[in-house]
């Protein structure tokens, strides 16, 4: 039984190096799903929070001059006015919990105030083959009161808003539809949840996420325990080759070598040997 002098050499000096990368790029992998399991916590424990208080007036809510507050998210709020049919923007590709496409309708509301509540209305199943949308169901006329989720503004290019037709975007925000619509808007949007006192017609209403922890603390667990069976495959290796000495100069592995060697070399074909 040798020693460990070995790992000084160059090939284990590098096989330590790529097995300590390894091993810390797991550890990190597993924090970063920790990380992820505890701010989905906190945002069960604020749409829990929020899901039993009473609907805000829109204003202690949204602002046009400050985004809404993540602890904010998924209040319910009621705001009062009429719906600006004519700049209606519907929300391409979206699809319901069983997977159908279709559309989310988007409507402002023109508030006393004189600033717009972005309301998304609800989903409007379509066929995935054709992009006609078809009709989309009109909201209230007159004086509507809308109760609603707040909910915080997309971003990205994919909230960018097609004008080139019925105006049209893949994300929410208000910014981009206050821009494209001239109008001053409240900062983030609602999604609908009543219009009068009445589930919305016509369109599926959006429900409240899933509260649950969703796979992120297994998914740490695994990312460490492949950290830890990296460190403990180095380990074995070393004891292994520390023990019984390096690959390929073994024994039995110089018994194979040589039981290769003997094979007899013969030019007589194979049929014709003898056995």
């Amino acid at each position: 039984m040798g020693s460990y002098r070995f790992l000084l050499s160059r090939r284990w000096v590098s096989f330590a190096v790529v097995v300590v990368l390894l091993a810390g790029l797991a550890w990190w992998l597993g924090e970063w799903q920790f990380g992820r399991l505890h701010d989905r916590q906190g945002r069960n424990e604020v749409i829990r929070t929020n899901e039993a208080r009473p609907p805000a007036p829109v204003d202690a809510v949204l602002s046009t001059d400050r985004g809404l507050a993540m602890s904010d998210e998924w209040r319910r709020v009621e705001a009062t006015g009429t719906y600006d049919v004519d700049h209606t923007v519907i929300v391409r590709y979206r699809s319901n919990d069983e997977g159908a496409p279709g559309v989310d309708v988007v409507v402002p509301l023109v508030t006393d105030s004189g600033a717009s509540l972005i309301v998304d209305r609800g989903f409007l199943q379509t066929d995935a083959r054709s992009p006609d949308i078809g009709d989309v169901p009109p909201p209230p006329t007159g004086v509507v009161t809308v109760v609603g989720w707040a909910r915080v503004n997309g971003t990205g290019d994919s909230t960018e808003i097609d004008t080139s037709g019925a105006l049209s975007t893949r994300a929410v925000s208000s910014d981009a539809i206050g821009a494209a619509i001239g109008r001053p808007v409240y900062d983030g949007f609602v999604d609908a949840v009543t219009e009068n006192g009445q589930p919305v017609p016509d369109l599926a209403d959006r429900e409240l996420p899933e509260l649950d922890n969703g796979p992120h603390f297994f998914y740490g667990l695994q990312w460490w325990f492949f950290g830890v069976l990296a460190v403990f495959g180095f380990g074995y290796l070393a004891y292994d080759e520390r023990k019984r000495g390096p690959r390929g100069e073994r024994e039995q592995d110089r018994k194979r070598t040589d039981k290769v060697a003997k094979v007899k070399q013969t030019n007589v074909p194979a049929q014709y040997q003898r056995r």
